[in-house]
């Protein structure tokens, strides 16, 4: 009989909250009279609603020289005992020294309620400094409020299994097969590979299919691979491990697809190939199809080879295509003349006749 376990806590405590108050168009807030204000949107830190008033020219005649900043309670269930800081921030988003102060501890009993500052910053420091770019200025407001006392079940915590695995390959304890790729040399264990890859595993565990062209050298307890790079093979570890690709952006992401495709063609792993081709089906254009559609072809990924079909149907991107790759005629002639024949049966074009004459 299974067991099914759960679990349940009584939780206090605080909640802490920060909201930075970004004040647009100093400049005009000259304008405003002594003691009115200007406020941030409301938002919402614990069971209590707040937002962040501004006077740009003083909450009263005793601070015409200042500009004061408040913690206004909006809305609340509770009458919480808060102590907000207020920090005037530097471009970079950092307190500037001298310009980060708490208030004494201030009780919220009433909607409408605030504490703060009437003299935060003087507005003539404020003008002369390098914190008023672009004629905007930006507080920060942190702040904790008492949790509600509540009984909440607890639910399990999410999967860390791909971490776990992650963490055992970098710290490479209990490794015990070496991959060298290039000038680099990478640890492993077996178990993992043989578990992930059915190529690994044969290779590892049993005897390779008859007729497989190996591509690996073994030497002991190395194996040297001659036909990849090493930052792809890395890549494709990474991805053993934890089931997850590195990051990457750009260009740069595109091109590691490319390589990590044809690693996953050759190691038998359809996730990290299907995971590929669709990265490399969205970035079909006129500059890519040729190649991507030799990458389909060559490592069987139906996907990514009607995509590439489907965009050479367009007439125009054909003819540009085609004056500009001469060779993939040639190749798609040799490797799968029944879709050439496909994309040009419908055409009245008489280039496509004459390149049909050719089959």
């Amino acid at each position: 009989m299974a067991t099914f376990y759960s679990a349940s806590a009584i939780v206090g405590g605080t909640v802490t909250g920060q909201y930075v108050y970004q004040v647009d168009g100093y400049s005009r807030t000259k304008e405003i009279p002594n003691g009115k204000q200007i406020h941030s949107p409301a938002f919402w830190v614990g069971d209590c609603c707040w937002c962040i008033s501004c006077y740009p020219n003083g909450a009263g005649p005793s601070c015409a020289d200042y500009i004061s900043v408040f913690l206004n309670l909006v809305d609340a269930i509770t009458k919480p005992k808060v102590r907000p800081r207020f920090s005037l921030l530097d471009k970079e988003g950092k307190p500037v020294p001298g310009h980060s102060r708490h208030t004494e501890v201030g009780e919220y009993l009433v909607v409408g309620a605030r504490h703060g500052f009437n003299d935060f910053i003087k507005r003539e420091f404020l003008e002369a400094s390098e914190h008023l770019l672009d004629d905007c200025f930006r507080i920060r407001c942190d702040f904790s409020v008492p949790a509600s006392i509540r009984t909440e079940d607890r639910e399990p915590p999410l999967s860390d299994l791909q971490r776990h695995f992650g963490d055992l390959l970098m710290a490479k304890d209990g490794t015990d097969i070496t991959f060298r790729v290039g000038a680099e040399t990478f640890s492993a264990h077996r178990c993992v590979l043989a578990a992930r890859s059915p190529v690994f595993r044969a290779e590892f565990f049993g005897v390779t299919r008859e007729g497989t062209t190996t591509t690996t050298t073994t030497t002991g307890d190395c194996i040297q691979i001659d036909d990849m790079l090493a930052h792809v093979f890395e890549a494709l570890l990474h991805f053993i491990y934890t089931d997850s690709l590195p990051e990457m952006a750009g260009l740069e992401e595109s091109t590691m697809a490319e390589h990590l495709l044809v690693a996953a063609d050759r190691y038998g792993m359809q996730r990290l190939k299907l995971i590929c081709e669709e990265k490399l089906s969205r970035d079909v254009d006129e500059n890519t199809v040729a190649k991507m559609l030799r990458l389909a072809v060559q490592n069987h990924c139906h996907k990514l080879k009607e995509t590439c079909i489907e965009f050479l149907k367009d007439p125009p991107s054909l003819d540009v295509i085609m004056a500009t790759d001469d060779g993939l005629f040639e190749f798609v002639a040799i490797r799968c003349p029944v879709l050439l024949k496909e994309l040009w049966a419908y055409e009245d074009d008489p280039i496509h006749d004459d390149l049909l004459m050719c089959l």
